[in-house]
């Protein structure tokens, strides 16, 4: 497994290189995803259960942290290709990082790249990584009030999946609350409450997937 060092990108506009690195993936007709969350809300968890259920995408996979490998460690040994990132720090990645991640792991067998962004729900919605897709991650236990918490972040994403619905029973968390007022900030986000545990809610997520790759691929 390769592990490799990045920085933010010096450039004169973070948009331009966006937008290049979204061209160039629309050419090759990858459909890269920006995956964003919380720590703990569970991406790696989800994105295995992904790659073991679509077995007819070919995933790659872009794991930044500030540290560690463990993410892509786990990736790889599901048979997905994948990329230790460490961001020397920074809490979020931008394009031209991405861009030289993707570089990792690009190739004529990748249909779906993800970028499984550095964990908060801060930083990474501020910038444009060159993604086709945005998606993010709210779990049961963080609560149904971070729509109120953290705006931007909801209003940027193309889907919000809400996590390991199987403890709802747990926590004080209100699905239909949560996902309204995600709709007040984003009429157009699509709400998938799941569990990568159990697979209950998957298949409509995998759905949407495959539609989003197919709608790409088209343009």
């Amino acid at each position: 497994m390769k592990v490799i060092s990045l920085n933010a990108t010096v450039t004169a506009s973070n948009d331009r290189d966006a937008e290049a690195l979204r061209g160039e993936m629309r050419r090759e007709g990858v459909l890269l995803v920006n995956l964003m969350s919380a720590p703990g809300a569970g991406k790696t968890t989800l994105l295995s259960r992904l790659i073991g259920d679509m077995r007819d995408v070919r995933f790659a996979v872009m794991e930044a942290d500030i540290e560690s490998t463990v993410d892509a460690e786990r990736i790889e040994a599901l048979g997905a290709r994948a990329v230790q990132v460490h961001t020397g720090g920074m809490c979020h990645m931008d394009a031209g990082m991405t861009a030289r991640a993707w570089r990792e792991v690009a190739g004529k067998d990748v249909d779906i790249a993800v970028l499984e962004n550095v964990g908060n729900l801060i930083c990474p919605a501020e910038y444009d990584t060159g993604a086709g897709c945005k998606a993010m991650i709210l779990s049961v236990p963080e609560g149904d009030d971070k729509p109120l918490k953290y705006p931007l972040m909801f209003a940027e994403s193309d889907a919000l999946v809400i996590s390991k619905v199987d403890a709802l029973g747990w926590f004080d968390f209100d699905v239909e609350k949560c996902a309204a007022r995600a709709r007040r900030l984003n009429p157009d986000i699509r709400v998938f409450p799941l569990s990568a545990k159990t697979g209950e809610g998957m298949a409509a997520l995998e759905d949407w997937l495959r539609a989003r790759l197919d709608g790409w691929r088209k343009r």
